[in-house]
């Protein structure tokens, strides 16, 4: 069955390359008893997975090499993602507001309470954004960004290190912060990618880990996985769309 999806498989991963905006994630697994990882690309029709066996740069280079330079990028901050070539790049702020939540707890810090509550009016200013707020933007949107830049260029030598360390990560990736509010289509958060790969995470604490002859059950379960969710994304129904493939008609993705 992986064999004959092998075709689907192919035409997802060439129009997950040039979708408006691609999600990505990766997690964990063992195959055979030795580390390896999943790897996803997605968007609200598309799911792309692969194993591959570490977390570089390389397994973008192998199946995007020329990367997504007509999507918008959403990831969290792994160097590797943002590494990317993109249109643009989307930082993931649910892994932000998590940090910023641990620093205003632990830390007691001021700024962190601040920028946390100018990501989530950020958010909620998504939620009621009309299609012309995108060709002309509302005033809101150009106070959140002054705002969010006043508060990064406030000295922050004497905060903790660890705290420095992400206000410097955010400076350096500022124009990734608050894209999502440039265009309708992309999320502010890549939650997408995490629940696309959760059945990865499902599968090995059922099973402990892939087993088969070099890995090629985990390259398997990357075709069918892409292949099954991709249908339900489209509304298709999975059964009638392997009963195709068993029969040798090609069921391909809109």
């Amino acid at each position: 069955m992986s064999e004959k999806a092998t075709l689907i498989y192919e035409q997802i991963r060439k129009k997950i390359q040039s979708a408006p905006a691609v999600g990505a994630d990766e997690t964990g697994c063992r195959v055979n008893g030795k580390k390896n990882r999943f790897h996803v690309w997605q968007n609200g029709l598309l799911t792309f997975i692969v194993s591959f066996a570490h977390r570089s740069y390389e397994v973008v280079k192998e199946y995007f090499p020329d990367g997504f330079i007509r999507s918008v990028y959403v990831s969290d901050c792994y160097a590797a993602r943002l590494k990317t070539p993109a249109l643009a790049h989307q930082l993931c702020l649910a892994h932000l507001l998590r940090e910023l939540k641990n620093f205003a707890k632990s830390l007691n810090s001021s700024r962190s309470i601040k920028m946390k509550e100018l990501l989530c009016q950020a958010m909620e200013l998504k939620k009621n954004m009309t299609d012309d707020d995108y060709l002309i933007p509302p005033k809101k949107v150009a106070q959140i960004n002054s705002r969010l830049d006043v508060l990064l260029a406030q000295d922050h030598s004497k905060f903790h290190e660890k705290e420095q360390a992400f206000i410097n990560r955010l400076i350096k990736h500022r124009d990734s912060i608050l894209t999502f509010l440039k265009y309708e289509f992309v999320p502010p958060h890549n939650n997408g990618s995490e629940s696309a790969i959760r059945n990865v995470k499902v599968k090995t604490k059922v099973s402990g880990q892939f087993r088969n002859d070099q890995g090629k059950g985990a390259d398997r379960y990357a075709i069918l996985r892409s292949v099954t969710d991709t249908n339900i994304k489209n509304d298709q129904e999975v059964f009638a769309a392997f009963l195709a493939l068993a029969k040798n008609q090609c069921l391909c993705p809109e």
